[in-house]
């Protein structure tokens, strides 16, 4: 949402490293204009809580996706591969097969990756049949968490120290 200036309503003039603008949410911005026109008391969520925390609604596919990045990074790291990202590579959509690539930090670092102009339906509100055969297998399959009285139970890890490689060192 933009204001009469042109500029987003959520930016609140903070860059990230890489110089990118900080968007604050346009929530709070949008609540605090009705407070000041209307007098209302307000509050708001932001969204991205939610999803973050909603491992229990996770597709199978999502989890072992997951699961398998997490891995390739465990082993890359052991091996001593640096400046490296395990990546999920789409081998076929019919039927949908993934494998673990990699990616070099230097050509992802900073990189952003627009959706496809053809994903999107040409009024802006939706998807295209495209889109959809590329998202459908990525939803596809349950995989809830065991639960205990009323609790999902998630996986513990044990914290096992690795042995330490590299010497002492001064910044």
């Amino acid at each position: 949402m933009q204001g009469e200036d042109g500029n987003f309503l959520a930016d609140q003039g903070l860059k990230d490293a890489f110089g990118h603008s900080q968007l604050g949410g346009a929530a709070p911005v949008v609540a605090n204009m009705i407070k000041a026109a209307l007098g209302y008391k307000f509050h708001w969520a932001v969204a991205d809580y939610l999803q973050r925390a909603a491992r229990h609604i996770a597709s199978k596919t999502d989890v072992d996706q997951a699961y398998a990045l997490g891995k390739a990074a465990v082993d890359h790291a052991l091996k001593g591969d640096n400046a490296v990202m395990p990546t999920i590579v789409r081998v076929s959509d019919k039927p949908y097969k993934w494998k673990i690539g990699v990616a070099q930090l230097k050509n992802v670092a900073n990189v952003e990756k627009m959706m496809p102009r053809d994903f999107i339906t040409k009024d802006g509100f939706g998807i295209t049949e495209k889109c959809r055969t590329y998202l459908t297998p990525l939803i596809k399959g349950e995989d809830y968490p065991p639960y205990k009285d009323g609790l999902p139970q998630y996986v513990r890890l044990k914290n096992v120290a690795v042995a330490k490689k590299l010497g002492n060192f001064k910044i």
